[in-house]
């Protein structure tokens, strides 16, 4: 479900009412009920592709009870884990694969090209495949036990709010809460989703969707446009892909709020980090706690030599450069975090006790870093990337910087300011300018008010579809 569509806000207060007019007694019900609406809502994009969700959900639950009961349970993790795999590499990653295979061949004088695939990537494949591959590895690792009731399992790996674009969220910590589900409504949790779906969304629609305008302008045809505007799209695009996807990260945590359930914080003001190994810590935590949990620990993490140490830590951010996407620009970005972070490691760098001076200084340094690396993330070919970047650093071109109409870049500035705001009083003053949880009733309505204003006057209502859930 597309949290900013129309769909949504006709659907989600019907699919809360017919929850809860469930009596809590009847806690199978209530699941099977949150089951059905998860898939109904997953078959509205591409009902044949219910099938592979369904798929690497009932492998994953049958391996999981064999690793638990076998002795020898290794060959049986990797049978599951490879059939679990397929179907990401499949869809995902074949036409890359055969694309640079035939053109290393081709670089021999060899000719050989299979067929390539026009099928669209099933959405969401990439977080309920790393989503259960997680259980199936803590079941081996014996952190967790198998869930033998199938029921609850397939809800964990499909719950409608995260299954889109996340978060990865752990068995241990959804699991429990389906198997015991709360025998009341709580409403201080309701509410505080209701806070986080509206915040939410005014970084989607009001910050990140208008900002796209200008982004998907300049970046695309960056031959057309100075340096200076292809820094500032670059910047705005930093802007826009955090305030999308954090936006969808809580949008989906309110939602499981206001059904009564947690789910695993993403986003922890990222671009407040000294380092890039901080950024990490700050942005998509559950994919960079199940790279660090299922790669790097695997591999050896820190407990081995240096040098081991910092190969872990590249090819752990390579894994994560190729399951953002099938392209040779993700996977130079997830090695620049890699190279960023063994630098850091090296220099000693990764925290910083230089006083706030220093520390302002390392945040801005880090946001460049992290805003360079983006340029690969997003453009199509690692050419274009190379193309805006020579474009940025050209001492020919005139300093000035290509503007949208005025209307759109008031409102702009506007979403700017507010996101700014906002996340400077959450990370240097959370109990003085937190409106939304203000003692004075007065004060929170009016923030409630202006918020929800805000989006209807400046939003983009396009129903634009969230960037990461083409991941």
């Amino acid at each position: 479900m597309i949290f900013n569509s129309f769909n949504f806000i006709v659907l989600f207060p019907l699919i809360f009412l017919l929850y809860y007019a469930i009596p809590a007694k009847y806690a199978k019900v209530r699941n099977l009920f949150l089951l059905i609406v998860s898939y109904l809502l997953y078959l509205q994009w591409k009902p044949v592709y219910a099938l592979i969700l369904l798929g690497i959900t009932v492998v994953t639950y049958y391996a999981a009870i064999a690793v638990e009961r076998a002795k020898r349970p290794k060959g049986i993790l990797i049978v599951g884990v490879m059939l679990a795999l397929l179907p990401l590499v499949f869809f995902k990653y074949f036409n890359f694969i055969n694309d640079s295979i035939s053109h290393a061949l081709s670089l021999v004088g060899l000719n050989f090209h299979l067929a390539g695939l026009n099928w669209a990537v099933p959405i969401g494949i990439s977080f309920f495949t790393f989503q259960a591959l997680g259980y199936l590895w803590d079941v081996y690792y014996k952190r967790d036990k198998a869930e033998h009731d199938f029921l609850i399992y397939a809800l964990f790996v499909s719950f409608f709010p995260s299954i889109l674009s996340g978060p990865i969220n752990k068995a241990s910590l959804v699991i429990p809460q389906l198997r015991h589900l709360r025998p009341y409504f709580d409403y201080s949790k309701a509410v505080e989703g209701l806070k986080m779906l509206l915040w939410g969304m005014f970084m989607k629609v009001v910050v990140a969707d208008r900002v796209a305008l200008y982004v998907d302008t300049v970046l695309p045809s960056y031959e057309n446009y100075t340096g200076l505007s292809c820094f500032v799209a670059s910047l705005l695009y930093s802007v826009q892909i955090y305030a999308d996807f954090a936006g969808y990260s809580l949008m989906a945590i309110g939602v499981g709020k206001v059904l009564g359930f947690e789910l695993t914080e993403n986003f922890r003001r990222p671009y407040f980090a000294v380092s890039v190994s901080e950024f990490w810590h700050r942005w998509h935590i559950s994919l960079s706690t199940w790279l660090k949990d299922y790669v790097y620990i695997p591999l050896g993490g820190s407990r081995c030599s240096k040098m081991r140490s910092y190969w872990n830590i590249f090819v752990t951010f390579l894994v994560s450069g190729i399951w953002h996407g099938a392209s040779w620009t993700f996977i130079v970005w997830g090695c620049m975090h890699g190279i960023c972070q063994i630098i850091e490691k090296m220099l000693g760098q990764q925290k910083c006790n230089y006083g706030w001076l220093g520390k302002s200084v390392k945040i801005i340094v880090t946001f460049l870093l992290v805003n360079f690396a983006w340029i690969f993330f997003r453009m199509p070919t690692l050419a274009d990337a190379c193309g805006v970047i020579a474009r940025i650093f050209d001492p020919t071109l005139p300093l000035t910087v290509y503007m949208n109409s005025f209307t759109t870049t008031a409102f702009i500035a506007f979403g700017l300011t507010m996101l700014i705001v906002k996340d400077l009083s959450d990370e240097f003053f959370p109990e003085k300018l937190h409106l939304f949880d203000h003692k004075n009733i007065y004060i929170r309505w009016c923030s409630y008010l202006f918020i929800i204003v805000s989006i209807m006057l400046v939003g983009v209502f396009s129903a634009d579809q969230f960037i990461y859930a083409n991941f």
